[in-house]
């Protein structure tokens, strides 16, 4: 093999502050990364893959993960996008993912147990606590 590229990382035990399972669409990135920093979440597991929630087991078993932070965003190919799915309705495209982040978040308590989850909706120019951390399996406190 030919080097091409030198770094240097740190070779110390890794522990991440919460895994993040988000889109990988770019649009949304910046505005992510500074939530996340305003959070305090200075080392993140970003999880940008399809299988979010199966990685999310391996964050928690590899690098002590008990907090994850599920975010979902306006205008989502994966949902059918804002003008296709809901017709550019964005009140209902917020209550359909408010709805999705529940349901993932309930599986994610009931598969991990002791598992802290918060959930966040990102349209174009700010963040909404879908108020996941109110969830107990199988229903909303609150």
């Amino acid at each position: 093999m030919k080097k091409i590229f030198h770094f240097d990382a740190p070779r110390d035990e890794y522990r991440c502050d919460a895994a993040v399972r988000w889109c990988f669409d770019h649009r949304f990135e910046l505005g992510f990364r500074k939530f996340l920093k305003c959070m305090g979440v200075k080392t993140p597991d970003p999880i940008k893959i399809s299988g979010g929630a199966k990685q999310i087991r391996k964050s928690s078993g590899l690098h002590g993960t008990r907090r994850v932070i599920l975010m979902v965003h306006s205008d989502c190919g994966a949902y059918g996008g804002l003008m296709g799915r809901f017709g550019g309705d964005t009140a209902a495209e917020a209550a359909h993912h408010q709805r999705e982040l529940h349901r993932a978040a309930a599986y994610l308590k009931t598969e991990i147990p002791g598992l802290e989850v918060q959930g966040y909706f990102v349209d174009f120019e700010e963040i909404w606590d879908a108020a996941v951390g109110t969830i107990e399996i199988g229903r909303v406190v609150g």
